[in-house]
């Protein structure tokens, strides 16, 4: 990074996702994505798949799909990261979303995002500071529990990234949430390997300033 670039708010970050995931632009082109995908999909059943069946497997994969992009939208997601090839025959049970920038006032006009981390680490079960491209953020991880009261229909693990923009004014900080359905009586070891992969796709994060 060149010290002009230091200078000035990055435009945007690149994340490499595992193999066989695709992404989903969340802000346009989520249309002609969610396709590119329902096609491959449609290219990857099982030889013998009754060809009768196939729209209805299509229509089933699209109204997923939406609900998916939909509930990403509602935590103002601006891009979804999905697996969309199985992995030694399963189907992973896990997204990421990252989110749009979020302004967050300084309380003194001398603090900065360091102040509003420790703030939150206080009274974040589980977070603990991580380095991404040198810039700290706060790592968070928690299992949340069914409820339908709460819109949540599945258990699931929830890993968090919340990652302070440098340069920006006001103080802008981006969010990253892994999120992976738990099944009943599957093995927690499986869900730890999960967390370990979203936390090496963490590890790609980098700033853009192109």
């Amino acid at each position: 990074m060149t010290t002009a670039e230091r200078s000035r708010p990055p435009n945007g970050f690149n994340l490499v996702p595992p193999p066989g995931w695709d992404v989903i632009p969340l802000r346009t082109g989520t249309k002609e994505a969610m396709d590119h995908i329902v096609r491959k999909a449609v290219t990857q059943l099982p030889a013998g798949f009754p060809k009768d069946d196939i729209p209805k497997a299509r229509l089933k994969l699209t109204q997923e799909m939406k609900k998916v992009v939909r509930q990403a939208r509602a935590k103002g997601g601006m891009t979804l990261y999905l697996p969309t090839e199985r992995l030694h025959g399963v189907a992973l049970p896990v997204s990421i979303v990252a989110s749009e920038p979020i302004d967050i006032p300084r309380v003194r006009p001398s603090s900065g995002p360091e102040a509003i981390l420790a703030a939150l680490a206080s009274v974040t079960p589980g977070a603990e500071t991580r380095t991404l491209d040198d810039t700290a953020a706060l790592r968070s991880e928690r299992e949340v529990p069914a409820d339908a009261t709460q819109g949540v229909d599945v258990a699931h693990r929830r890993v968090e990234y919340f990652v302070p923009v440098p340069d920006s004014a006001p103080d802008q900080y981006l969010a990253f949430s892994f999120s992976a359905l738990i099944a009943p009586g599957s093995d927690p070891a499986f869900y730890d390997i999960l967390v370990e992969l979203f936390d090496a796709v963490m590890g790609t994060f980098r700033w853009s300033y192109a």
